[in-house]
């Protein structure tokens, strides 16, 4: 028995499955439905010969844009006439390219304020009028126009027909042409300004706009040519237009003043800083007021010469890099931010000059071409002459026929640059060096504003010229002290009546008046020197008035006292 279990083989319990079913001979089984989305046929593609390109589409020139980096250039000169369409052209001067239109008070331009005073070289672009065509056959709806086999034409009753003696017929009209020109005609502006306002009025008239978001902003392209039609829409709502000024324009306030009230017609009534109100005026009306057209796009800058070049005026090439050389020990006199607001820079770079031939200013963060109008606006204003603009600083020479601003007054030499101060020295011309050695140190011309105070203190009596110049120190010493009893004396002692009704005599009235013409004159002195600025107006907005009512206070009743004792 074990031996025949042994020799059994053993039997395979997972055996494989047949590999196909039995055929099924079913003659009542469907076939299988087609698919939902037929599976799409495609041609073959053609094969299209390499030589056989489609022309291009023709553009109007007027819609090519042209890239700064293009090749285009053309020379230009002042006056010349680029291109003309009956009475729309475009014209180069002496302060760019105007666009100048039929009926226009003025040539168009895209800046009005930021406009560099050197003549244009070249242009970049074909000259064409940034503006809309001058009419067109429907006010534009944001569609297509229809086909012409669709177009029905359509005609109005005239607003203000002919009189005719036909009765029973009526006259009809197509639609006019849609005017895109704008309306150059208005009133003039010393109609629409009227009688200027005064003080109080002013001060009503800012209080809403001084706390208000509510303003026009200009950047570095100034006074642009679109911010007009703003301004007026600023103006329809309220009588004064916020307008805040940063960056570049911010340079030259007075220029960018003149130019708001030339081209607007307002008037500025308050200035503080970049931020400027402008007035529209007492018989402004909207509807009556000049209606300019609106710039498409923005027109390329023209080519104009080279700020700096290798040998400035009045230096030759070794010089000037003998200079720029120099310039880089020199530490920058301030550092300008991106967006500032730059009123004192001239100033600035015209007190820097006293002590340095030299003045290199920090621009480090701004835009190339923003420090770049900064430096051709100071070349004019300062003047001096540009060398460099490198590392992201304006490095500039006060020039061969620069002029101290206090006559031959000492400078004041800082440590950081007296090295630089006397190798510049030390490096002149020996002419210059003898006549400079010459110079008297003992002199000292003050500004005409410190010249004002001086005469208004000696008049006072709160100081003293000194006719002798070399005194002992005790004699000096004694000048001192009899002034100092003096002054006290003057300081302290005021003339002080108690006048009543009954009894005036006449000279007070006359010691009255003379003191008052005289504060007013000094006033006035002072007045004149500290606002230079004709745009700047420094008032109150808050009058003063006093606390506690009239006749209540301690004189007044001293006064009283006295007038009821006589």
């Amino acid at each position: 028995m074990p031996i025949l279990a042994m020799s059994l083989p053993k039997p395979n319990l997972f055996s494989n499955l047949p590999t196909a079913p039995p055929p099924t001979h079913n003659p009542n089984s469907t076939p299988l439905p087609p698919p939902p989305i037929p599976i799409p046929k495609y041609p073959p593609p053609q094969k299209k010969p390499h030589n056989s390109q489609k022309p291009p589409k023709k553009a109007a020139p007027a819609f090519k844009t042209h890239h700064h980096n293009s090749n285009y250039h053309k020379p230009v000169k002042p006056g010349q006439v680029i291109t003309s369409d009956g009475d729309r052209s475009v014209v180069v001067k002496d302060n760019g390219v105007s666009y100048r239109l039929p009926g226009a008070p003025f040539d168009f331009q895209f800046s009005y304020s930021e406009t560099p005073k050197a003549k244009p070289v070249a242009i970049r672009e074909p000259a064409f009028l940034p503006f809309a065509p001058p009419t067109m056959p429907r006010p534009w709806t944001g569609k297509a126009p229809m086909k012409k086999s669709k177009r029905n034409i359509k005609l109005f009753e005239p607003l203000n027909p002919p009189v005719e003696n036909n009765e029973g017929i009526k006259r009809y009209e197509m639609l006019r042409a849609y005017q895109l020109m704008g309306k150059f005609e208005g009133r003039p502006k010393e109609k629409v300004l009227g009688p200027p306002l005064t003080k109080e009025e002013i001060r009503e008239l800012l209080k809403p706009c001084i706390a208000s978001n509510r303003q026009v902003n200009i950047g570095r392209d100034g006074l642009v040519h679109n911010m007009l039609e703003l301004i007026h829409t600023h103006w329809r709502r309220d009588p004064v237009c916020k307008v805040r000024c940063l960056g570049v324009p911010t340079v030259d306030m007075n220029n960018l003043c003149k130019c708001l009230e030339e081209k607007t017609g307002g008037k500025i009534i308050h200035r503080m800083g970049g931020v400027v109100y402008l007035f529209r005026g007492r018989n402004y009306d909207h509807r009556t007021r000049p209606k300019y057209p609106l710039m498409l796009w923005k027109p390329a800058t023209p080519v104009y010469p080279k700020l700096i070049q290798d040998a400035p005026e009045g230096l030759t090439k070794e010089e000037a890099d003998e200079l720029r050389i120099k310039g880089k020990k020199l530490p920058p006199i301030c550092k300008l931010a991106k967006n500032g607001v730059y009123l004192t820079l001239v100033r600035d770079v015209r007190s820097a000059f006293e002590a340095c031939p030299l003045v290199k200013i920090d621009c480090r963060g701004m835009h190339a071409s923003d420090y770049k109008k900064i430096g051709a606006k100071l070349k004019e204003l300062v003047p001096c002459v540009l060398l460099s603009f490198d590392d992201e600083h304006i490095l500039m020479w006060r020039g061969k026929e620069w002029k101290p601003m206090y006559g031959n007054a000492p400078a004041v030499v800082s440590s950081r640059i007296d090295g630089v101060t006397d190798e510049m020295n030390s490096s002149e011309r020996p002419d210059t060096a003898k006549d400079r050695s010459k110079a008297d140190a003992k002199t000292v011309s003050s500004s005409p504003k410190m010249m004002s105070l001086w005469k208004n203190a000696i008049g006072s009596g709160k100081a003293l010229l000194l006719e002798e110049i070399d005194l002992k120190p005790d004699d000096l010493l004694n000048k001192v002290e009899e002034f100092d009893n003096i002054s006290q004396a003057t300081e302290h002692t005021y003339p002080a009546l108690v006048l009543s009704n009954k009894y005036i005599p006449e000279q007070s009235g006359v010691m009255w008046k003379g003191s008052s013409d005289d504060d007013n004159d000094s006033d006035d002195e002072i007045s004149d020197d500290d606002y230079e600025d004709k745009y700047y107006i420094n008032n109150s907005f808050e009058a003063l008035e006093s606390t506690s009512p009239k006749g209540f206070l301690p004189v007044d009743l001293i006064v009283k006292e006295f007038s009821d004792e006589e």
